[in-house]
């Protein structure tokens, strides 16, 4: 009681009085958060400038001396608005330079999109900016490489999906344990597909894309044209398609009429019963047997 008559008689406010004009003048911050951030990336925490500017009307609240004859809301806006620049600044590691360049490139935007009506594209943005290509492409990955996101960033405006960052980011050193069971499965599905193949239809498969043969040097090896080969290369295609696809059908066999349904069918049998589930689950990669010469012997080409 004693410390707050002191102040009252030297004109310094109370902690009451502090109290009062924070309460007072909290919708003050939020309109300053409104202000202020529209100059920042959506990136940027609205909550955490809101936050900044409590920080700075408590500042005011207290530094404020009514006896200068200016405003307290006037006063404490600019507390408020140095405090979030302030908060901004330190937690921002890009140099001043990128900042710079970020709102050259923005002007430069605008400015083409009032006049064409539109989003500029890469090559207006150059022109405008009196430089070439190459240089925006670089000037654009030096300001992207600057944006810090944090991981509990939002990343859709959707609310009812409510993701993250963490959420869509992929580790590429670590696969979900379903995933990597399903690619062993398809794996093991394709190398059996491949392995029932007619005769030619496997020689086409296996020369053209694991031994990097030519459509030439098939058709000289099996001595037939390059247009049958182009043929002999489209029906191992569909029956790769739809020998590993009924596979996961999962429904019952529709009846099969026709020589070329028939086999078709009788291939995906014998797919299904080629391996056991067990073994199309282990890993193949390192077993998968690709002779050590070459399927379509160069002596023979």
């Amino acid at each position: 009681m004693e410390d707050n008559r002191k102040k009252k008689t030297m004109g310094e406010p109370t902690q009451e009085q502090i109290n009062a004009r924070i309460e007072q003048h909290l919708p003050l911050v939020k309109h300053v958060v409104f202000q202020v951030a529209v100059h920042f990336p959506r990136h940027v925490d609205r909550e955490d400038l809101a936050r900044a500017g409590a920080l700075g009307l408590v500042e005011a609240a207290r530094r404020f001396d009514e006896s200068r004859g200016v405003p307290f809301d006037r006063f404490a806006a600019q507390r408020i608005r140095g405090s979030i620049l302030d908060s901004v600044r330190a937690a921002d590691w890009a140099p001043r330079s990128v900042r710079l360049l970020a709102r050259r490139l923005e002007a430069a935007e605008q400015h083409l999109a009032s006049e064409l009506g539109r989003i500029p594209n890469t090559t207006e943005m150059a022109d405008e900016l009196g430089i070439s290509l190459e240089e925006l492409a670089r000037l654009q990955d030096r300001l992207f490489r600057s944006v810090v996101l944090a991981l509990d960033h939002e990343t859709s405006d959707d609310s009812d999906e409510d993701l993250t960052l963490v959420d869509v980011l992929q580790d590429r050193s670590s696969v979900d344990p379903s995933e990597e069971l399903e690619t062993r499965e398809l794996h093991a599905y394709l190398r059996d597909a491949v392995k029932l193949l007619p005769e030619r239809q496997r020689f086409v498969i296996v020369g053209y894309f694991l031994e990097g043969k030519t459509s030439q040097e098939i058709a000289r090896f099996l001595g037939v044209t390059e247009s049958r080969v182009s043929q002999l290369r489209s029906e191992a295609l569909r029956n790769l398609k739809l020998g590993i696809e009924s596979q996961y059908d999962g429904g019952d066999d529709p009846e099969v009429t026709g020589r070329v349904a028939r086999r078709q069918a009788a291939y995906s049998v014998a797919l299904k019963d080629e391996s056991a589930w067990k073994n199309r689950l282990g890993r193949w990669d390192a077993d998968y047997d690709i002779p050590e010469e070459p399927l379509l012997p160069v002596g023979r080409l």
